[in-house]
């Protein structure tokens, strides 16, 4: 049922050796083929080629990881934080050291270019560094003397098993927005990846246990709706972690807390980009033009609409015009390539079906990315950088996450249009203003009806000790994922009255005040 384990991934092997292998799970520390039959293909989004195939987990699959999971987690819990921070430090150093590694696996098996997955590993281990401190993260409140001779305090102790279910698009970066807090805080982790690119995860699992974790603390299974109804509903499970479309975040939210789970779930996005007139416009196009198709517009804090205020639409549409002529489509682990592919082909056919309905619905088709030969030839699943301009708000193109390298420009005659036009989506993951106008930037940061804003930053995602989360239908739950909020997110606080006496009480039947 196991096999052991070596450095490289089968996936990874199997590219180097130009044949295709299977991805196994990982339970115990160890490779767990487990008793389905069932798998998934692994592609290379940049080839069209399958490059692996990963197992897809049955239910027993899963009670066999969370059954490792509950029994390992007993003694980590009660584990020194002296010494799960030293494994944690471990694990950073490790995690580190194969940076490059592990960022190549992503590319081969996601399609964004090596700079973006180095770049996504780096903000990865950021949530490691944040989690090497629980030490101090996890420590309580004292109070002596609360009554006479009574001392009270709080304390923060682990839940026991956790589970993360995570997206394809940074198969790194998200499950260690979860699972190095959750490790820290005392829990045993399950980890459902993506089975689109399931490699890195295998890779972390392998680096956890050459950093010295116990076996069963962090465990993988792959698989697909199977594996994630039996995570959600299982009674060993006390918190799921969630990262994807807000169909499923809901979905995910409604069904593990009817089981009686805490939840964290983060939905889908529709950042807007608020340019004012008076913006410096040279940057404004250059962070629309990265933020809107760094990792070929596969990330949940992309740009895809630009709200553009009375004259700034006539100049930064030309601009970012221009500078999507420079960009190069192609094999992202070629260095000269500035953008990748899409993640499949089916993904590929959807995106491509919003640039027809924009075009249909009336809006102007600045830049067609549509006819585009990547290094020469056809194959892959590419898509060149699509720029509309004139974009109504009841377009397909403006309601939907296209989650692809489609760009918006939506015009408005005013700041409070714009504001209105943001505040009414219903996605608030994130959001940026550009101006010179720092009145106008503070009153936007307080009227914006969005979890993270950025002042002339267009991709603000906090750093790690701070946390991270939208709004409204971007997140359903009421923790945010690292920070501080992941510390409380998986833990639970307990307030101990104590009572130290030489000498007996006596007999008193009245309430304590």
């Amino acid at each position: 049922m196991t096999a052991s384990a070596t450095r490289a991934t089968p996936a990874t092997e199997a590219t180097h050796a130009g044949t295709t292998a299977t991805i196994d799970h990982w339970i115990g520390g160890e490779r767990f083929t487990g008793d389905s039959e069932r798998s998934g293909p692994i592609y290379n989004p940049a080839t069209g080629a399958t490059t692996g195939r990963v197992r897809f987990a049955s239910g027993s699959d899963v009670d066999r990881a969370v059954a490792v999971a509950k029994e390992a987690s007993i003694a980590w819990g009660r584990s020194a934080l002296g010494k799960r921070a030293t494994i944690l430090f471990k694990f950073r150093e490790l995690v580190n050291e194969h940076a490059d590694e592990i960022a190549r696996c992503i590319v081969r098996e996601h399609g964004k270019v090596l700079a973006d997955a180095r770049g996504e590993v780096q903000r990865g281990l950021e949530v490691v560094e944040f989690a090497c401190g629980i030490p101090h993260l996890i420590k309580g409140e004292f109070s002596e003397n609360v009554s006479s001779a009574v001392d009270s305090y709080s304390i923060r102790q682990p839940l026991g098993v956790v589970a993360g279910i995570t997206p394809f698009n940074f198969p790194i970066m998200v499950p260690m927005w979860m699972y190095p807090v959750a490790i820290a805080a005392g829990n045993a982790f399950v980890l459902k990846p993506s089975e689109k690119d399931p490699s890195a995860s295998m890779m972390a699992a392998e680096l956890w246990r050459e950093a010295g974790l116990p076996a069963g603390v962090f465990n993988v299974v792959h698989g697909d709706r199977i594996a994630v109804e039996r995570l959600l509903e299982h009674p060993d499970i006390a918190a799921v972690s969630f990262v994807g479309s807000t169909p499923i975040a809901r979905q995910i939210y409604e069904t593990a807390t009817r089981n009686g789970k805490r939840v964290q779930a983060l939905g889908g996005a529709k950042n807007h980009m608020l340019v004012l007139p008076d913006a410096d416009m040279a940057l404004a196009a250059d962070s629309a033009v990265n933020a809107g198709f760094g990792s070929a517009g596969q990330r949940c804090m992309a740009i895809s609409v630009v709200v553009t205020v009375g004259d700034a639409g006539d100049k930064l549409v030309e601009m970012v015009r221009e500078r999507l002529r420079a960009i190069h489509v192609g094999d992202g682990l070629d260095a000269k390539n500035d953008m990748g592919p899409l993640v499949t082909e089916q993904h590929l056919s959807r995106v491509r079906q919003y640039v027809d309905e924009g075009l249909a619905s009336g809006a102007t088709l600045v830049a067609d990315g549509r006819d585009i030969a990547a290094n020469g030839s056809r194959d892959g699943f590419f898509l060149g950088p699509c720029l509309f301009d004139h974009v109504r708000p009841e377009m397909s193109i403006y309601r939907d996450e296209i989650f692809g390298p489609v760009l918006s420009v939506v015009r408005a005659e005013s700041y409070d249009e714009a504001l209105r036009l943001i505040n009414d989506n219903p996605f608030a993951n994130g959001v940026a203003i550009f101006t010179t106008d720092g009145a106008a930037a503070r009153r936007f940061q307080s009227e914006v009806q969005v979890g993270m804003v950025g002042i002339n930053v267009p991709i603000p995602v906090p750093m790690a000790y701070y946390s991270f989360g939208g709004w409204k239908a971007s997140l359903f739950g009421d923790a945010h994922v690292h920070g501080g909020e992941g510390v409380k997110f998986y833990t639970r606080g307990k307030v101990v009255t104590a009572r130290w006496v030489e000498k007996k009480t006596g007999k008193s039947l009245a309430f304590p005040a």
